[in-house]
């Protein structure tokens, strides 16, 4: 079937604007001026009046969690009741009531069908790892049915910053009194820590006698005990206690996230998935197949496969998985490696104290030699690296270890994400290595709030230097790393180009790295589209490339900036079918 899209404003990637297009077979076609394109049409192509609305390449999302995001979807959104810790609470008691005094009704009877609640499947690693002798295993059996058998409640997306009663993170002794009979979970809007109850505590087998993970630790209470705060690695302890859902399970939460993806215009995504519930890569990957076979994954997925071992990552290797392995729609990206914290946290690795507490300087969440490793072993099996790294302390021991692998060549396209906490000097190197930036303009509607405070003037000064990267030839690749943020790609573009916290009470933040228009929009599409290897598959209205664009009620080149994340998003096509979208 071929379609002619006309009478548009179509930005194919450059100015001035196209008129019309065509697609046939899930690919451009044709685009160019109405006279240029109507060359392709005949009596049998069906036509599709556009009305003067504005086009572009559907949006590429360069760094999320997309099961996770499913998963988020159907917890208490604590994002909404953070304006104390009182609020935060009193909300989790209700949200916890309605849910048990309505059990069987729309989003409700969803809820209580979701893996927070039920599961069926013991932790993998158990299954597959360990092997657990006599009483010892019989105990943790017991232990782990009776975990199956409990309602977690969890929330996520507090934020003690915006508390103005108590800025602090919740404790266990806070929680209990949201419940003391079942086990309560609430993820700081980061997700780099958490906080639990007492009876949490108590599944757990949390004391104060537990050792400390590597990477991470729980708090301890001035009685000695733990207080239910667990940062970094030790959510680990308790991820691991919550029921784990079986393979229908995740796709539901996997379809939950792709439809509100393709609502918001995003018809890519490069993911990080495999860490984020206790359940074998494979089952991910299963999942993900699963649902391309039946027709319901209308997001192209580029997997950002985490792996915390050089033994974890030769498994997936040996098993047949290949650096860009996959289909159209789901393809085997870059090793991810989750090297520090974040700055609301205080866990971002910087080179000096932090300025508003000098007793913390972040952590790193590898050794030295551990990051060497997993660096080594992936550029010698020609596969990508996209390393988390907020703190600019984190940022010298990448570059340094990349310099030394003589990792930095632009074929391999090795990238940073986030990239925030920055000196002029690391961006240099960047770009003398080739090393992309995986960026989230969107954190400026909170981060400008608290990064001086956090980090000093000095430093404040040159972080999230989008202008300035692109200046220096890195390529900037944005995303939002959902769930921490909404994936409203809009608001992204906002924020790149203001430099504003959305309501602009805040800001502008450095206002010399503002981004244009036409740089923003790239950054979600043809910049994405680069760090996947496939900026000549997709990310402009291109002929020959995948008819993967969206519709938008106003043309952002022509809405002042400050209403730039209000522009509706009409119509979402992926492969030339429609997925989402208002219309």
């Amino acid at each position: 079937m071929r379609t002619l899209y006309d009478n548009g404003q179509v930005y194919t990637g450059k100015l001035p604007l196209a008129e019309a297009f065509v697609v046939e077979n899930g690919r451009f076609l044709a685009v160019g001026n109405r006279e240029e394109v109507l060359n392709y049409v005949d009596n049998a192509t069906e036509k599709v009046e556009l009305g003067g609305k504005f086009v572009c390449a559907g949006f590429n999302d360069s760094h999320m969690h997309l099961l996770n995001y499913g998963y988020t979807l159907s917890m208490a959104d604590l994002s909404r009741h953070t304006s104390s810790l009182r609020e935060m609470l009193e909300y989790l008691r209700n949200f916890d009531e309605e849910r048990h005094e309505h059990p069987g009704s729309g989003e409700k009877a969803e809820r209580q069908n979701h893996p927070e609640y039920q599961g069926n499947q013991k932790n993998h690693k158990n299954q597959e790892n360990h092997e657990i002798q006599g009483n010892e295993e019989s105990q943790k059996n017991q232990k782990n049915q009776e975990n199956q058998n409990l309602q977690w409640l969890l929330g996520r997306g507090w934020n003690q910053d915006y508390f103005a009663d108590e800025r602090r993170f919740p404790t266990r002794k806070d929680l209990d009194t949201v419940s003391k009979t079942r086990p309560v979970c609430v993820i700081r809007a980061c997700g780099h820590c958490c906080a639990v109850n007492s009876r949490a505590l108590e599944l757990m087998g949390i004391t104060a006698d537990t050792p400390q993970p590597e990477g991470g630790y729980f708090e301890l209470g001035p009685d000695g005990a733990p207080n239910g705060v667990f940062r970094e690695n030790a959510v680990e302890y308790v991820y691991r206690c919550i029921p784990a859902p079986s393979l229908e399970q995740l796709k539901e939460m996997m379809r939950r996230a792709i439809r509100k993806l393709n609502a918001y215009g995003v018809t890519s995504v490069q993911t990080d998935d495999f860490l984020t519930l206790p359940v074998p890569y494979r089952q991910v990957i299963r999942a993900f197949q699963q649902l391309e076979q039946e027709g319901g994954l209308t997001v192209r997925v580029y997997e950002q496969a985490q792996f915390p071992s050089v033994e974890d990552l030769r498994e997936f290797l040996d098993d047949g998985w290949k650096p860009g392995g996959g289909s159209q729609w789901f393809r085997i990206g870059p090793l991810k490696i989750v090297a520090d914290g974040s700055l609301g946290s205080r866990t971002a690795y910087l080179s000096r104290p932090y300025e508003d507490e000098p007793s913390a300087q972040g952590m790193m969440l590898y050794s030295r030699e551990q990051l060497e490793q997993l660096l080594a072993k992936a550029a010698s099996q020609g596969m990508q690296t996209a390393v988390h790294a907020i703190g600019d302390g984190t940022l010298d021991v990448l570059l340094d270890l990349y310099e030394q692998l003589a990792q930095g060549q632009t074929k391999r396209r090795d990238g940073i994400v986030h990239c925030q906490i920055t000196h002029p000097r690391q961006l240099e190197r960047m770009a003398r290595l080739g090393l992309c930036a995986y960026v989230q303009p969107i954190f400026l509607d909170y981060d400008q709030r608290i990064v001086e405070q956090r980090v000093g003037r000095e430093l404040a000064s040159s972080s999230y230097a989008f202008h300035t990267m692109k200046e220096k030839g890195i390529h900037v690749a944005a995303g939002s790393d959902c769930p921490v943020e909404a994936p409203d790609v809009l608001a992204g573009i906002q924020c790149a180009v203001t430099r504003k916290t959305l309501d602009g009470s805040w800001g502008p933040y450095c206002p010399g790295e503002v981004m244009s228009v036409q740089e923003a929009l790239d950054a979600y599409t043809i910049e994405g589209a680069y760090a996947s290897f496939e900026e000549t598959v997709k990310g402009k209205i291109q002929a020959g490339m995948l008819a993967d664009f969206v519709v938008l009620g106003e043309n952002p080149f022509e809405v002042p900036a400050s209403r730039l994340h209000r522009i509706p998003v009409l119509d979402v096509y992926v492969g030339g079918r429609r997925v989402g979208g208002k219309a």
